[in-house]
């Protein structure tokens, strides 16, 4: 599969019991953190399938908290990130959605501040991997296994020609591309997985190009 990786066999560093439902949960968590870019201050957190059947249980809903809290998935935090996050004035709710999933390991992220806001769908495919498949309203996948640039901007002729030579200059070699529009000179998003680390500076730099409304990095990599 496209997003199996090293995590897939033997799985990250972690706090338990399961590689699926909580070190998986908590990178959904952080990815959706990241693409806010903020920690939320409310949370509706929908999980599907089995995430839906057996969060409590196995720990996935204080793993996508601790997500949401921006911890990694080996700190000893994440066991009491729902007490931390009510602490700081977080609001969060868990709700068990039916119908059609991605995955049996899938969770759908919506996040509020009083400015911003985002929702996210995704899904832990085994070993701690991850999958987004969703952001907003745009049909988008990355495995948030290398650094990532999120897009948000206008459909227009040489914007990926553009977005291309930028990471040339740099010397950033793209791994992996996706892109869905809203319809043909409206709305877009683009997600580009790069080997090498984001610098603001790019995304300030990408943030000023023509028709680009808004850049956001995700990096799972980036040790605190």
């Amino acid at each position: 599969m496209r997003f199996k990786d090293v995590f897939s066999i033997i799985g990250p560093a972690m706090i338990g019991p399961s590689s699926s439902h909580t070190a998986g949960a908590v990178r959904l968590g952080r990815t959706a953190r990241q693409i806010l870019g903020e920690t939320p201050q409310k949370a509706a957190i929908t999980f599907y399938g089995s995430f839906a059947e057996t969060y409590q249980g196995h720990g996935t809903d204080y793993a996508i908290i601790g997500g949401l809290l921006d911890y990694e998935t080996y700190d000893q935090q994440v066991a009491s990130s729902m007490e931390t996050a009510r602490e700081s004035g977080m609001e969060f709710t868990f709700i068990q959605g039916k119908g059609l999933y991605a995955h049996p390991n899938t969770v759908q992220l919506e996040l509020f501040t009083e400015t911003n806001q985002v929702k996210v769908i995704g899904s832990s495919i085994g070993g701690g991997t991850i999958e987004v498949n969703h952001i907003d309203d745009f049909d988008i996948r990355f495995s948030g296994s290398y650094p990532t640039l999120i897009i948000y901007h206008q459909d227009r002729p040489g914007m990926i020609v553009e977005l291309s030579q930028m990471l040339l200059r740099e010397n950033m070699n793209i791994g992996y591309m996706d892109v869905d529009r809203k319809g043909r000179s409206g709305e877009a998003l683009t997600v580009i997985e790069v080997d090498s680390s984001i610098s603001k500076s790019l995304i300030i730099e990408i943030g000023s190009i023509s028709g680009v409304r808004k850049v956001k990095r995700v990096d799972l990599t980036e040790v605190h």
